[in-house]
């Protein structure tokens, strides 16, 4: 079975009031990680008519920030779908109510994983792509995947060999006291 991706696509826009807001006056990051979340899940759940869980959020850059007062919509589509899994792009912006201006505050790719009731992973519908924008979101899908899978251990406690980087990072702001 397949869908479309307009099926399963979800805006939302609300106000953002001075309870959301941080220290220093603007939006709090996390809230906003929270509505990118929520619109995540809802967006999968309906293409998938499954109950959807967050099982990674590919980097997330807070490209400027969102004052109290202004408006934020998020825009929520199905990007790729694999046999269980979905990546999700969430694309946020503000508006200014009164100038009316506009500003990308983030985008970021959640992969949700559609469950049954018994919590057990179910196969999700496919996608119908339609444009070339629609193929170049699944294909940087499939790239992204393939680099999560290649990741280096090298990294890792049993893998990691210090003399290989000891030089590296006495040049950064840190203090090696071993």
């Amino acid at each position: 079975m397949f869908r479309t991706i307009e099926e399963s696509q979800i805006t939302i826009t609300q106000l953002m009031l001075p309870s959301n807001s941080n220290f220093s006056g603007k939006i709090h990051g996390g809230y906003i990680l929270s509505l990118m979340d929520q619109i995540a899940f809802a967006c999968a759940s309906k293409h998938s008519r499954n109950y959807c869980v967050t099982a990674s959020v590919n980097k997330v850059d807070f490209l400027n920030p969102i004052e109290v007062g202004e408006l934020v919509t998020l825009k929520a589509s199905v990007n790729f779908t694999g046999r269980t899994s979905m990546v999700i792009g969430v694309r946020v912006e503000s508006e200014n109510i009164q100038t009316g201006e506009k500003k990308h505050c983030n985008s970021s790719y959640f992969t949700m994983v559609a469950k049954d009731e018994s919590g057990k992973n179910v196969p999700v519908p496919g996608i119908i792509l339609k444009t070339k924008d629609s193929v170049r979101r699944f294909a940087r899908s499939i790239e992204r995947q393939e680099q999560s899978k290649h990741r280096s251990s090298k990294y890792k406690p049993s893998g990691f060999v210090i003399e290989d980087y000891i030089e590296i990072v006495k040049q950064q702001n840190a203090q090696v006291e071993l």
